[in-house]
């Protein structure tokens, strides 16, 4: 996004992140908590967007009554907030996807493939807390498939939990994601997770978890496949 610099709206004088909600409106994209964004950032706002988030986190913690002066354990704290959502819980938000390289299926593979349990993170887009499971995939590759290497299913799963979201939409992008790097006959996504929401506050209860599943594909048609992963997997501690 080369000329972003140039479009006429992108006064300097405006706070960054109107800068970039300016370019996405204009682009007629949402850009929602689970939105990747990373295109209309140019080189150097991130830093700027930092001092921002940091200014308004400040204020956020006046309104609170909380002393950042004479209090040494919040002097920092506006800065470290503001660091963490941005590289840290949210920086799916403000990366490009990362490198996958895909390989050709020259054996024609085409048996069952799972990988996991991956440890997931992500945060809640109700009350920002945090949301930590495990994710399953499924995959049932066919000879036109693209084969990618291990690690870059957790590379590819850490890059979209890392937003704030709820767990249904986190593991539809995910399956999203993969049908188009992969592009297998079936794909299959299981996901139990903790939500500090109802561990935290509200209810309290601190043993419920939430499984939920998306299948596409030969997962979805053939109930006998389903089951195989399914029972392979079988949530195991």
């Amino acid at each position: 996004m080369s000329n972003l610099s140039k479009i006429p709206f992108d006064d300097p004088t405006l706070p960054v992140s109107a800068r970039i909600r300016a370019r996405i409106k204009k682009a007629k994209l949402r850009f929602h908590a689970n939105d990747n964004i990373a295109a209309f950032l140019v080189p150097g706002e991130m830093d700027a967007l930092l001092d921002e988030v940091e200014g308004k986190m400040k204020g956020v913690l006046e309104s609170l009554v909380i002393d950042t002066e004479s209090d040494h354990n919040t002097q920092d704290t506006a800065r470290r907030v503001a660091k963490m959502y941005l590289t840290e819980v949210f920086r799916g938000r403000y990366v490009p996807a990362p490198a996958v390289t895909e390989f050709p299926n020259a054996e024609r593979l085409n048996e069952l493939m799972i990988v996991g349990p991956i440890t997931v993170r992500s945060a809640c887009s109700h009350h920002f807390c945090p949301i930590m499971g495990r994710l399953w995939i499924g995959v049932m590759p066919n000879e036109h498939s693209n084969l990618i290497g291990l690690s870059k299913y957790s590379r590819l799963a850490e890059w979209v939990m890392s937003r704030p979201q709820i767990q249904e939409e986190a593991i539809t992008q995910m399956a999203e994601l993969l049908m188009s790097k992969v592009s297998p006959d079936g794909l299959a996504v299981v996901m139990e997770a903790d939500h500090f929401c109802m561990h935290w506050r509200g209810v309290r209860d601190t043993e419920t978890k939430m499984v939920n599943s998306v299948m596409r594909g030969s997962f979805l048609k053939d109930s006998a496949l389903r089951r195989e992963f399914l029972s392979l997997i079988s949530l195991k501690n």
